[in-house]
């Protein structure tokens, strides 16, 4: 296996291993050490990747939206929907989703992070939201940076408590729920129309949304 190839399967398994070990303890009560056995690595090798444990949830927290996929859509308010039902959907089988949400919301444990966790899941509703309003989606009165914020503190919120109501078994009715009582605040009527907060995806289903 070639040097490069090999560096970037053993930062992946670091990074792997310390979201199950941040997501089980949290940051505080996580460990170099606990990380470095189920990466099953040398501490050489650790270090070569992260300089601190700082640096491994920062490392964690880059890579928890790279694990989501949406699949383009002809609405783009319907892509930040699916946006949402997908990190629901997939928290409770991926660990460093999982963990990098642990981190967002335990932030203040390691106070020199760069920015605040939030921002790339802000950055990306931003973006949505954004070319929905080009696309004339929205209503005219919707600031994108103001929803996008919105959107993301509020599903912080809905996740907390579907954790710790039902192990976040009812998120995704929570999430849907969330989007019936929001979106005729932001989408205009023939749009809202046409959009689908049932909580399933595409490919669950197998067919898009209504059109009319």
């Amino acid at each position: 296996m070639p040097v490069q190839e090999r560096a970037l399967q053993t930062r992946g398994t670091l990074i792997r291993a310390a979201a199950s070990v941040f997501d089980e303890f949290g940051y505080s009560g996580a460990s170099i050490t606990e990380i470095i056995n189920r990466a099953r690595v040398t501490r050489g090798a650790l270090y070569f990747h992260f300089a601190s444990k700082e640096d491994l949830a920062n490392g964690v927290i880059d890579a928890q939206a790279e694990q989501v996929r949406v699949e383009p859509r002809e609405l783009k308010l319907q892509e930040l929907v699916d946006l949402t039902v997908t990190v629901a959907r997939d928290l409770s089988a991926d660990v460093v989703l999982r963990a990098g949400i642990r981190l967002a919301v335990e932030q203040g444990a390691f106070m020199s992070v760069r920015e605040s966790p939030y921002m790339t899941w802000i950055d990306m509703c931003r973006r949505i939201l954004e070319e929905a309003r080009e696309s004339h989606e929205l209503l005219p009165h919707i600031v994108p940076a103001d929803t996008a914020e919105l959107v993301v503190g509020s599903f912080s919120g809905i996740q907390l408590l579907a954790q710790a109501r039902s192990g976040r078994d009812d998120l995704r009715e929570r999430v849907s729920t969330f989007w019936n009582h929001v979106l005729p605040g932001i989408a205009v009527p023939g749009v809202l129309a046409r959009l689908d907060t049932s909580a399933v995806l595409p490919d669950e289903s197998g067919s898009e949304p209504p059109t009319n």
